[in-house]
């Protein structure tokens, strides 16, 4: 059985800006590194580009793992939401935005297309009262990414007619 090898934080994220800096390729940069695979520099390249941060376990010094989402608010979801749909739901673009992560904007786009602004109230633990939306920040919201979607169409629907006019043109 084959032992696993452990990566100081450091030589990850050297090999990762050598990779980003296009000193080579995968394979290239795993050598000259001394990493045992290029898949596993290129996990490293996801997580780094995926805004994780490498951090190191008390228990199994070298390992890593990818930190947690930031707390949001319903009306910062509905935002974020707002943002994600206005942006033809460009996850990446929104996820730079918004320091948050890709599932979140995910689950959170899917949830709001089921049911609304209020499926994006965090249903975890207890909820304080004091802390759940009002009737009308929930009718601003709503507002917000029906905008937002309203926008999107608009844009879809002004590029069906200009590809429409240069179809009619080249005739």
């Amino acid at each position: 059985m084959q032992k696993l090898k452990k990566y100081p934080v450091e030589l990850k994220l050297k090999a990762v800006k050598a990779y980003i800096g296009g000193e080579g390729s995968y394979r290239d940069i795993s050598r000259k590194f001394g990493i045992s695979h290029h898949d596993i520099l290129r996990d490293w390249v996801l997580w780094y580009n995926g805004h994780k941060e490498f951090k190191e376990r008390s228990r199994a010094k070298g390992e890593i793992y990818m930190t947690k989402g930031r707390k949001t608010t319903q009306e910062e979801r509905a935002e974020i939401v707002a943002f994600c749909i206005e942006h033809n739901k460009d996850y990446r673009l929104t996820i730079e935005t918004y320091n948050v992560s890709y599932q979140q904007v995910y689950v959170w786009v899917r949830k709001y297309e089921e049911g609304g602004v209020d499926n994006l109230k965090d249903k975890r633990g207890r909820t304080k009262p004091d802390e759940e939306m009002s009737e009308v920040e929930k009718l601003k919201a709503e507002m917000k990414i029906l905008e937002a979607k309203n926008r999107q169409l608009e844009i879809e629907n002004a590029f069906i007619k200009k590809l429409q006019e240069l179809k009619g043109g080249g005739r």
